[in-house]
């Protein structure tokens, strides 16, 4: 009985929590919003409290300068700019430092957040002397308004119905839902008749996530700046959580390696085209996401390409012999060199 009555309040928590968040429609007054038109092949944005060094990574990663100073709230709107890597221009935006309280709407954190929730993939600044504290206030702000960090979307089946009531199936043995609890939390919003499969043991939590619909899934990479200032063995333990980087942006420390797990986060490739006769042009790639097919590499160069394609002949590791003649639905994979060949 307890357990139900937990999986309610979890639900009629997260719906007035919802309810609180959402603006109210009177207010006219508009303020000057920060988002940044979207360039470039992927998108990352610097999350962080005040003073932790965002503002000197941005400077020192892109050619943009962004101003850095010994005092908080240096950076007042979203500055953009633009990493060059392997080819590909990632757009690294720099927020405003997020103070507690922020998804409630306090020193304009509720535009910070809604500018994150646009990125590809979240770098959460922390300082390393303090990182621990940080850490968790940053997590519990993001998770309110609908962030979820390094997690998978819940494999639930769910679809609403005009009639039928409730069909409730699972694949797998729930420990954490019952038939019961889901058919309450439903109740909770108002759904009276729908279908449910879940494909894992979920928890309620992540029920009512698929209930609600708007959370978005996104990898974090937590960089642990100012390094210079802590012991070797703090370095090393930090170093080895889970999702983590630490680097030093005062003395410049590990700031490749960064590089390498930002790209590995934001799992792009490189494809390269050539043309018959001629060698491959290694100067200009197309960057597309991990698992693109040659239907993506053709309408990333023409939109009208797919419809005249013959076939492509593919030079590199996702071929078992080089070239080979590959159709539509052929798996690209990272500096590969493809020729295509129109009817």
């Amino acid at each position: 009985a307890t357990e139900y009555h937990l999986g309610l309040l979890k639900a009629k928590l997260a719906k007035y929590r919802a309810q609180l968040l959402e603006p109210s429609k009177s207010s006219t007054a508009k303020g000057e919003g920060f988002d940044v038109m979207k360039s470039g092949d992927a998108r990352v944005a610097l999350i962080g409290f005040p003073s932790v060094g965002k503002s000197t990574f941005l400077s020192l990663m892109t050619s943009t300068a962004s101003e850095a100073a010994s005092y908080e709230f240096t950076t007042l709107t979203c500055i953009p700019g633009v990493i060059e890597y392997k080819g590909a221009n990632i757009q690294l935006l720099d927020l405003p430092g997020i103070i507690e309280g922020a998804a409630q709407g306090k020193g304009r954190g509720r535009q910070v957040i809604a500018v994150a929730r646009t990125a590809d993939v979240v770098i959460m600044m922390l300082d390393a002397t303090k990182g621990e504290v940080q850490r968790a206030l940053l997590e519990k702000e993001l998770e309110s308004v609908g962030i979820r960090l390094n997690k998978s979307k819940p494999n639930i089946y769910f679809k609403p119905k005009k009639g039928g009531g409730i069909s409730f199936n699972s694949t797998v043995t729930l420990t954490q839902c019952s038939e019961k609890l889901v058919q309450l939390i439903l109740h909770e919003y108002k759904i009276f008749n729908a279908e449910v499969l879940f494909r894992e043991d979920c928890s309620p939590d992540e029920f009512i996530d698929v209930i609600v619909g708007n959370r978005v899934y996104m990898p974090c990479l937590y960089v642990y700046n100012k390094i210079d200032q802590i012991s070797m063995e703090e370095v090393d333990r930090l170093a080895r959580r889970p999702h983590s980087v630490v680097i030093s942006c005062g003395m410049k420390l590990n700031l490749d390696y960064l590089l390498e797990k930002l790209w590995e986060y934001l799992a792009l490739t490189c494809i390269y085209t050539k043309k018959r006769g001629q060698r491959p042009d290694f100067t200009d790639a197309i960057i597309l996401r991990k698992g693109a097919s040659v239907e993506h590499v053709c309408h990333r160069i023409h939109r009208s390409l797919a419809s005249q394609f013959k076939y492509a002949l593919v030079w590199g590791t996702s071929t078992k012999y080089s070239p080979q003649r590959v159709g539509l639905t052929h798996m690209m994979e990272h500096e590969d060199v493809i020729q295509i060949v129109k009817k």
